[in-house]
């Protein structure tokens, strides 16, 4: 078991945090181009072109035809994460502690261990105070693992460390964003306490990506009781 220390973000981290992030994120787009041609209205458009090209009498078209339908729905889904990375490297994850780490309500952690004799970063999370009619709560940002430290336990850790410390700040409650198709975030967010409260389609990207790619944002929240 490797021994995984929790500290702030410092700026020597920066790198590894956004080289973890991309990585992060872009390998959703594999789970999500499969979710969006096993739904039943893809897989009809699919076969619906094959039997037209094979109709027009060319295999040339049987092939091509649905072919090109497939690359569409692949550029969406890469494009939905891809883009994704690019923009938030651009802007917060550019300047990671004046986004996150520049009010006594927010902060930015990392989890670090040592491997193969040199310390490596293997997971992120971040949480920024929102208000909301008067209502203070934090919301989770840039929960990232490490594919090597999955079932581990580190995902509950990071979240944790979260709940405890919106808690220590009077924070009502604390909201998040996933996608559809980050299935083990989900499960994961829901075990420590996370409800749905809201589905809608990814507001970053323009409609017609989550809709070809078949991608709905999930927000959930978790009440915390405070410490008195």
């Amino acid at each position: 078991m490797m021994n995984i220390i929790m500290k702030y973000f410092r700026p020597s981290d920066e790198a590894s945090v956004c080289d973890l992030f991309s990585l992060g994120i872009k390998e959703h787009i594999g789970p999500c181009f499969y979710n969006a041609m096993s739904g039943r209205l893809h897989l009809t458009i699919t076969s619906t072109l094959f039997a037209a090209g094979y109709c027009l009498g060319s295999w040339l078209g049987a092939v091509l035809l649905p072919g090109l339908w497939v690359s569409v729905v692949f550029y969406c889904c890469h494009e939905i994460y891809a883009g994704y990375v690019r923009n938030r490297l651009q802007t917060d994850m550019r300047d990671i502690p004046g986004s996150f780490m520049s009010r006594p309500g927010d902060c930015f952690w990392v989890a670090e261990a040592e491997v193969e004799g040199r310390a490596q970063i293997l997971g992120t999370v971040a949480v920024v105070e929102k208000e909301d009619g008067g209502q203070r709560f934090g919301e989770l940002f840039r929960m990232i693992i490490a594919p090597s430290c999955r079932r581990m336990g580190l995902g509950r850790r990071l979240t944790q460390t979260v709940v405890d410390f919106c808690k220590d700040r009077g924070f009502s409650k604390v909201v998040l964003e996933t996608s559809s198709t980050q299935a083990a975030a989900v499960a994961l967010y829901e075990t420590v306490g996370f409800s749905l409260v809201t589905t809608k389609r990814r507001a970053e990207a323009p409609l017609f990506l989550p809709l070809m790619a078949r991608v709905s944002v999930l927000r959930m929240e978790k009440h915390v009781e405070l410490h008195l």
